[in-house]
């Protein structure tokens, strides 16, 4: 089996990115480390690779962004827009450029690693944690390649940023359970996705914590855009038992749940309580506003952003993990005896 530099790195007890920088006689690297890494090399009969080489020299003044342009309902949402615009207030007064690039599970052919990373395109990359997977991970530690995940990623070791979606959504369904709601649904999102787990996980803790009964049918699954939303609560109103209270994903959700409650004629927020994920761009503005958590994406795109950058100045570093605290935004559409608030 071929001796790699993690290999190298376990045995002389150093960070990979050491190893690499001893390649390259890098003067931040002290002469006492060089030469009890290099006996290591030799003794291991290590043969440097050129790609990693390179790649310890690289300066391309570029960092990399991955989109998954299959799913449209993510780089069109304007909270896409918000987060490149985070990282571009860090990068930009750097001089470095930012590079999007599609990248697509099913497609070898357009392998990102080899596309951007072994190529010497860029940096340092940046990525959704959904396009993210472990394989991939893997390969860019082995290469010790800077790199950030928006979104938690706790399967590997990866250095990543993101809201605290489970509080989120204990901090929404524990509103609701305040204003006297009691049978509250949760629409939105698919079983798999990381953001869903996290902000369910959150609905359903504050269920527990108030003796609440967890109950499945509660929970209505499906993309989370406007169709879903509307076509999920006209369902729910037609049961016989329809909940007083909903948790939507995301605004699109909410907005097309506060289309079907309108067209229902159920009464806002007398008959049903309407809350959501995510303020803009609809929150403030329906009729009534809905109460809704707000994300600061441009500060996690920033916060991406400045961790990027520290671990390319940096590559010893541990990594870091952060989590960004949301806030619950009040407005009419929960509060039942206070009707006059917007």
């Amino acid at each position: 089996m071929k001796v790699t530099i993690q290999d190298i790195a376990k045995a002389a007890n150093v960070a990979k990115s050491t190893v690499s920088k001893v390649l390259n006689d890098s003067p931040k690297i002290s002469k006492e480390t060089k030469t009890r890494v290099r006996e290591i090399m030799k003794q291991m009969n290590y043969t440097p690779s050129s790609i990693a080489t390179r790649l310890a020299k690289r300066s391309s003044h570029n960092i990399g962004m991955l989109i998954d342009m299959s799913k449209e309902s993510e780089y069109m949402n304007p909270f896409f827009f918000h987060i490149i615009s985070g990282i571009e207030s860090v990068i930009g007064p750097m001089k470095y450029e930012l590079t999007i690039a599609n990248v697509q599970q099913n497609d070898p052919e357009r392998n990102v690693i080899n596309r951007l990373v072994r190529s010497g395109r860029i940096d340092g990359l940046i990525s959704n944690n959904a396009i993210m997977c472990d394989e991939m991970v893997d390969t860019l530690n082995g290469l010790a390649f800077p790199f950030v995940t928006i979104g938690e990623y706790n399967s590997r070791p990866v250095p990543w940023a993101d809201y605290d979606n489970a509080e989120g959504g204990k901090m929404l369904t524990g509103h609701l359970l305040g204003e006297g709601y009691r049978d509250i649904a949760f629409i939105g999102g698919e079983p798999l996705e990381r953001i869903f787990t996290k902000r369910h996980q959150g609905y359903r803790q504050a269920l527990l914590e108030a003796g609440i009964q967890y109950r499945e049918d509660r929970i209505i699954h499906g993309v989370a855009d406007e169709n879903h939303g509307y076509q999920a609560v006209l369902e729910l109103l037609k049961s016989d038992h329809p909940p007083d209270a909903l948790v939507c994903m995301n605004n699109y959700t909410a907005f097309g749940a506060l289309k079907a409650t309108q067209q229902a004629g159920v009464a806002i927020p007398g008959m049903i309580g309407i809350a959501t994920f995510d303020d803009y761009p609809f929150s403030p503005h329906t009729n009534p506003p809905l109460t809704s958590l707000f994300i600061d994406t441009f500060e996690l795109g920033a916060t991406a952003g400045k961790m990027l950058i520290e671990r390319m100045n940096r590559p010893d570093l541990p990594f870091p993990s952060l989590l960004l605290q949301p806030k619950l935004n009040v407005r009419k559409s929960t509060l039942k005896n206070k009707a006059g608030l917007e």
